[in-house]
């Protein structure tokens, strides 16, 4: 599933593309074609994300929201637009650029207000510089539930995914299955603040970098990590392998469906 960092840079490239401009809009595969229909030839005044979840704003109250689940995603290209293929839900067009949505698990129009009631779900994202921290921590320290579940909470937490769970539950030598309320208040702020670091680096370069400059390829003489993922991890989906600090092998278990990965020795569970 895509990660905050990944819907940020979407919209930045949806209002790019189409910002305050007249969008053409199709469903191709039928299933959005009314809703398609009410935006078509509307003039797309801003796109923007809050956690997973990505939001087009068009005149007259009218919101496109978007979450692409585990198997949507969203190709953006030059005109001409290929004869569409397969299964896209929404078609974007303008007479420079094409947008295709395909596999979402939410494409659907709202307004402002039921935007809100969307908004009003999420916890804090890291991305966004209003965001309160001490309020995610506040249900933190209050659950007895594996911080590594809590993570993935987006009710508590928006944006963060299995990547960004591993690499920050890593980089602050937390084991992923500590109880909530053992999460100090400090600590959980170091770990804020890495977790904005790490998406903001995310948006800037369209991947997940977490090593730090010490343990990087060039730096410990190792091969580069080739991975669908991309990007340079201590961790994640590093099963088997030596740890880069301290040479363990990395491990991994599932939790509530999804795989946690660690370093026993470097997370060591208290």
């Amino acid at each position: 599933m895509p990660e905050g960092h990944t819907l940020h840079r979407l919209a930045t490239d949806l209002v790019v593309a189409f910002g305050d401009r007249v969008v053409g809009a199709s469903s191709p595969q039928g299933r959005f074609a009314v809703d398609a229909a009410r935006i078509d030839g509307q003039v797309l005044e801003t796109a923007w994300s809050a956690g997973k979840h990505l939001f087009a704003d068009f005149a007259n109250d009218v919101v496109l929201h978007i979450h692409l689940g585990l198997y949507g995603g969203i190709h953006l290209g030059h005109q001409p637009a290929p004869w569409p293929v397969g299964a896209i839900r929404l078609r974007l067009t303008n007479d420079e650029r094409y947008a295709d949505l395909r596999g979402a698990a939410t494409c659907e129009l709202l307004t402002g207000a039921g935007r809100q009631k969307v908004l009003d779900r999420l916890g804090a994202d890291p991305l966004r510089a209003e965001a309160d921290h001490t309020r995610a921590h506040d249900r933190i320290r209050r659950s007895t539930r594996p911080i590594g579940s809590l993570l993935m909470d987006q009710s508590i937490v928006s944006g963060v995914g299995n990547v960004y769970r591993a690499e920050t539950l890593f980089r602050a030598r937390l084991h992923p299955l500590t109880e909530g309320r053992r999460v100090s208040r400090r600590r959980w702020s170091a770990m804020w603040s890495d977790l904005v670091d790490l998406m903001a680096h995310g948006v800037e370069t369209g991947r997940i970098d977490t090593v730090r400059d010490v343990h990087t390829p060039e730096a410990m003489g190792r091969p580069v990590r080739v991975d669908d993922h991309g990007g340079e991890v201590y961790v994640y989906r590093r099963t088997g392998q030596p740890c880069h600090v301290c040479g363990a092998t990395i491990r991994t278990r599932v939790l509530e469906g999804r795989n946690l990965f660690w370093c026993p020795r470097c997370q060591r569970r208290r």
